[in-house]
Order: structure tokens, then C-alpha cells, then sequence
């Protein structure tokens, strides 16, 4: 059984087991009577059932009233949680491929409205100007209210080249706007690169697919090639409006940029169940200044790279706070060929700080120039505006909100790379910048 985002956490219940028969017999009563109460509480939702498909009005299915309760008891937990059905997981399996059929658009269910957490680049969704933030309140008329997410995915899914009308607000202010979007197949190029100049590698990454790591890699090589690796002054990582994906491709990727050290470690709800990822020798980039581009709709695996590199002063961060989402979701196949996506860890960077709720926050802090019709409506309420999310398990317990997800369409509007390539250049300077590739993570 492959594990996708490559974190299982099967020893749990044994070691739930093991604490219980070790108790002195005087607690023994108390683990009973839970269990007792467990069993009363699973015969009142068997009786409930019962009461459905006998009385209800009309004849329900009795496989979607079970997926349902399955899905209300998994959304109960946290906003990234859920039940995905046959379809939806070989759906799932696709996507993580790096090609799917559908709009091109990462969306979260939020307040029981369906919200853009980004749009994926050259899809459909993104030139019809669909941003980060905005909220879907229709589709094709037909209200998200009362939706779960699964459904309102399933619904903007279609055959190739079929319509589909998107009812958006945009910044929770005015009126809604239809948006008419044309399905396509999503053939996501993770990683895109070009040279800036004559000495400058800008390499973008989208999401984090089973192809992203060998695309950075043939990057890099290409780079080497048209710019030539003694001219290159150094990189800018472009992780902007990433929504993540594959914790696998996330190591891999900061692993480029590291020699040694821990690059993250997830941590269950056992405190035995901990495990690190630590970096192989070998810079890709030979140590060359590398500066990432980070902001409000960079998410989970966009994270756990620029904290790395963060912790590791391997990188200068630059741009705006990014999303929070500091949890790993383990995706389990079920019988029926369903799957569970659930919540097992927390992922931690390498000075032991948990990002969850609070995000990356940038050595250099920069905004970009918003235009007059979207000031206000760029903003992303980031994992702590979500929800019946997962706390910080920090000390200050303090939470932080979202950041813009805006990015000029023209980079000569683009104010945060302007800065990365000035500070490549030599022309302004910051404490963090340059980086020594071989520094440790400080105390």
C-alpha cells in the first residue's frame, strides 16, 4: 500500500492498548465505563439510521447516508480531514500525478462556503481571474451552502470542454460576480524556470507533484547551461500561491539546498511517534545565494521548504506571511476502494517550531502594489481563519491571520521579485544575505 503523502501512523492503537493494561486495577473501571459509553453512543447512531430509512419521507440511499456520517464525523476534526469515495481517490491519485481533469483551482470549504485557496497557473480557472480568496457562493446556480467540499469538487468537475458558471464574492464585499470557466484537462507543469538577465536562475514551483524534484533538478541543469554555472549569482525559489501537495517531494526539494541537517519532523499523538528527514550531501546549487518567494497562498509542503531553509539560514525568505497549515493528512485506502484522508501529525521545521495557525514569516517583508479594484479583496484569512482548526502547540498559543495572495501578472510590476533580484545583485542588503550553505540551525 503506497503511502502518498508518505506518513502512517499504525502503532497508535497499540500503544493506546498497551497504556490501558498497565493501569492499576482501581483505573480499570473508568476504562470501561469509557468504552461502555463509546458502545451507547455508536447504538444511538445505529438507532438513528434505522429511524432514517424507515421513516424519512422519501427512500435514502442507504451507502450515501453512511458517507455522510462518515464524512460529518471526519469534517468534525479539522478542516483537512475527509472521506473520499472510489471516484474521488483515484481522482486524488491523478492529481498527485500532475494531471487531472477540471478547472486548475485549489479550493477549501470554509463557514460552509467554498473559498480559493489558489488558482494553479495557465489553467482555466486562473485566466478567467479567479484569485486566492475569493469565495464561490454558486455553481452553475446552484447554492454551495449545504455542500460538503467533496461535493462542490465533484460538481466543477466535467467533461472537457463542457461550461460552468462560478457565482464569486470577491473580498466578502459587494455584490457576487459570474464567472464562466471552460473544463480542461490540467496538465500541471510543477516547476517552471527561466534566467533573469544574464545571471540570475528564477525557478517557480506550483505545487509539489511526484514530478516536482525532478523537474527542480532538470531546472538546474538547464540553467547551469544558458546561464553558466561561474556567472550564476544565484536563485529565486518562486513558491508564491503554492497550496503544497507530497511530503516526499517537499524533503527532496529542500534537500537540493542543503548539505547536511535535519529538514523537518513530523510528530503524532504518541510521544514516541516522531520521525526526522535529514539532508544528504549534496548542494545542487554548489551554495549559490538563493532567495524564496513566499506569501499568503503558500501552503503545507511550500512551507515545510521555506522553514527549512529558513532554519537552516540556507535562504533568504522574502515577501509576505504565509498560509499555516503546519499538518500532515495520511491518506488511508478503505475497503470499497474509498479512502480516509486524516490528520496524523504535525510537522515541526528543524529549530523545533510548529508553524500551524501562524505560517512562515519573511526576513524581508514585502508588499506588492495592489491595484484600486482588488485592495482589501487580496488578503487570505490563512489556516487560522479556517474553521475548527488544529491549535498552535506552542508556548504563546497566539495565532496569526493570512497575508495577500497577489502577484502581478507583468514581473516588472512585480515588486517582490524586483527586491529578490536586487538583493541578488548586491544593491540592497539584509542580515540574513548572503547565507553560508554549511551554517547549523541556531540554538
Amino acid at each position: 500500500m503506497r503511502k502518498l503523502p508518505i506518513l502512517f501512523c499504525g502503532v497508535a492503537l497499540g500503544v493506546v492498548a498497551t497504556v490501558a493494561i498497565t493501569q492499576a486495577p482501581m483505573l480499570m473501571g473508568g476504562a470501561h465505563a469509557a468504552v461502555t459509553d463509546t458502545y451507547k453512543q455508536l447504538n444511538l447512531f445505529g438507532d438513528v439510521f434505522e429511524r432514517v430509512r424507515s421513516d424519512y419521507v422519501e427512500q435514502p440511499d442507504d451507502s450515501k447516508l453512511v458517507e455522510a456520517a462518515i464524512n460529518g464525523m471526519l469534517t468534525s476534526l479539522d478542516p483537512h480531514s475527509s472521506y473520499m469515495d472510489a471516484k474521488s481517490f483515484q481522482d486524488m491519485q491523478v492529481q498527485t500525478k500532475g494531471e487531472f481533469g477540471g478547472l486548475g483551482i485549489e479550493v477549501t470549504m470554509e463557514d460552509n462556503n467554498l473559498k480559493v485557496v489558489s488558482p494553479i497557473d495557465d489553467s482555466p480557472a486562473s485566466k478567467a481571474g479567479i484569485l486566492a480568496g475569493d469565495v464561490i457562493t454558486a455553481l452553475d446556480g446552484d447554492p454551495v451552502q449545504g455542500m460538503t467540499l467533496q461535493q462542490a469538487v465533484d460538481k466543477m468537475r466535467g467533461a472537457v470542454n463542457t461550461p460552468i458558471t462560478l457565482k464569486i464574492l470577491r473580498g466578502g464585499k459587494g455584490d457576487a460576480m459570474d464567472v464562466k470557466v471552460v473544463r480542461d484537462i490540467i496538465r500541471v507543469k510543477s516547476v517552471r524556470s527561466k534566467k533573469l538577465g544574464n545571471d540570475i536562475g528564477y525557478i517557480r514551483i506550483t505545487q509539489f507533484t511526484e514530478q516536482t524534484f525532478d523537474g527542480l533538478k532538470k531546472s538546474l541543469d538547464q540553467l547551469n547551461k544558458d546561464i553558466g554555472q561561474d556567472k550564476i549569482k544565484g536563485y529565486v525559489i518562486d513558491l508564491r500561491n503554492n497550496p503544497g501537495g507530497l511530503l516526499d517531494q517537499a524533503i527532496q526539494v529542500s534537500d537540493a539546498f542543503l548539505e547536511r541537517g535535519e529538514i523537518v519532523s513530523t510528530r503524532g499523538r504518541s510521544p514516541d511517534d516522531v520521525q526526522r528527514y535529514t539532508a544528504r550531501s549534496g548542494d545542487l546549487t554548489g551554495g549559490k545565494p538563493v532567495i524564496v518567494l513566499v506569501n499568503g497562498g503558500s501552503a503545507s509542503a511550500s512551507e515545510i521548504v521555506a522553514g527549512a531553509l529558513q532554519d537552516h539560514k540556507r535562504a533568504t525568505i522574502l515577501g509576505t506571511r504565509s498560509f499555516g497549515k503546519g499538518s500532515v493528512q495520511t491518506i488511508i485506502p478503505l475497503q470499497g476502494n474509498g479512502a480516509l484522508r486524516l490528520t496524523t501529525a504535525r510537522y515541526y521545521t528543524p529549530s523545533g517550531r510548529s508553524i500551524q495557525a501562524k505560517g512562515i514569516e519573511p526576513e524581508i517583508v514585502v508588499q506588492e502594489n495592489v491595484p484600486a479594484d482588488l485592495k482589501g479583496k487580496d488578503q487570505t484569512s490563512g489556516e487560522a481563519g479556517l474553521k475548527g482548526h488544529l491549535a498552535n502547540p506552542g508556548d504563546d498559543k497566539s495565532e496569526e491571520g493570512g497575508s495577500s495572495a497577489y502577484v502581478p501578472a507583468d514581473e516588472k510590476d512585480d515588486t517582490q521579485l524586483q527586491q529578490a533580484i536586487d538583493l541578488l545583485h548586491g544593491s540592497q542588503k539584509s542580515a540574513f544575505f548572503p547565507p553560508d550553505p554549511k551554517a547549523g540551525v541556531p540554538n
